[in-house]
């Protein structure tokens, strides 16, 4: 207990990043998709990766929205994103996406897992029936992330360091949970378990899964890890009470911070050696300590 909170405090108040996007490398022919691209963190990982030359679609709910910010990154970097139409809490719309995706390109090089929700009323859920959180957060990525592997194992072929990626978004929330079955639908157990408990569910299952992917195809080529980008000023806290956002105001870095994590992991060479690990808050180290133990089912 006393080591994870020293880690959990030491991700909340970081030194300084050692890493910044300056040092990404040219991504001309690199072909990524980021899930949440338009706001937060995923907006800033793909204002970077347009930057390097990279072709980016970005997954996103909402047409209008996506829109605005292709927009406003063109105007910042002179590049534009292609939108891709993405619910990850409906399987159909992920099935869709992905064979929209499939449509037009052949090879994919970086996948940003980057989308998430936080803390929504309990009484929400999946189109498909799942609690919110598990459903969009990890089910939705695992279907969007098997659909694509075709693309991903073509992409490394044509990858400079023969590897594609696929960079999972976690928490150091995920510290607190581990997966209880019974809570992933409606029901007693998931009521009882709370909404703040099933997000960090959630945030256990993205470590876990990248886990497990690195296991399953890393000798073929496929490099997935997952990262703790740290306490950010985004979205993500639309649910949360104006109590609970003022408690942690103080705590919140802006969210070009937490895309330094995923950039770093998603586009740097020596990221090759930490397939399946964690990367910790901008890029401060890498743990194994919170999905050393577990695994979800992942069909090849």
């Amino acid at each position: 207990m006393f080591k994870t909170a020293r880690a959990m405090f030491s991700q909340s108040r970081p030194p300084k990043s050692k890493f910044s996007t300056d040092q990404i490398p040219d991504l001309t022919g690199r072909v990524v998709i980021v899930t949440g691209g338009n706001v937060g963190v995923g907006k800033e990982t793909v204002k970077a990766l347009l930057e390097h030359n990279a072709k980016v679609y970005m997954g996103s709910r909402s047409k209008n929205k996506a829109e605005a910010a292709i927009k406003e990154l063109k105007e910042t970097t002179g590049k534009e994103a292609i939108f891709l139409e993405l619910d990850l809490g409906s399987l159909a719309s992920v099935q869709k996406a992905a064979e929209e995706f499939l449509s037009k390109e052949n090879e994919l090089h970086q996948l940003y897992l980057n989308a998430g929700v936080m803390t929504p009323p309990i009484e929400l859920l999946t189109a498909d029936g799942y609690d919110l959180q598990f459903g969009t957060n990890v089910i939705g990525h695992f279907l969007f992330t098997k659909l694509l592997l075709p693309a991903l194992l073509a992409g490394k072929q044509s990858s400079p360091d023969k590897h594609a990626r696929v960079i999972a978004t976690s928490s150091s929330a995920a510290y607190f949970s581990t997966i209880n079955y019974d809570t992933l639908r409606d029901g007693p157990a998931r009521k009882k378990k709370g909404t703040q408990q099933l997000y960090a569910q959630s945030k256990f299952g993205n470590a876990v899964f990248a886990r497990e992917l690195a296991r399953r195809y890393g000798s073929e080529g496929i490099i997935a890890m997952s990262c703790n980008p740290g306490n950010l000023k985004t979205d993500l806290q639309r649910h949360l009470s104006p109590i609970q956002k003022g408690a942690i105001n103080a705590l919140l870095y802006p969210a070009s911070y937490g895309a330094l994590t995923q950039l770093w992991g998603g586009t740097m060479p020596e990221t090759l050696q930490y397939n399946g690990e964690v990367c910790l808050s901008f890029n401060l180290s890498r743990s194994q300590s919170i999905a050393d133990s577990c695994s979800l089912p992942f069909s090849s």
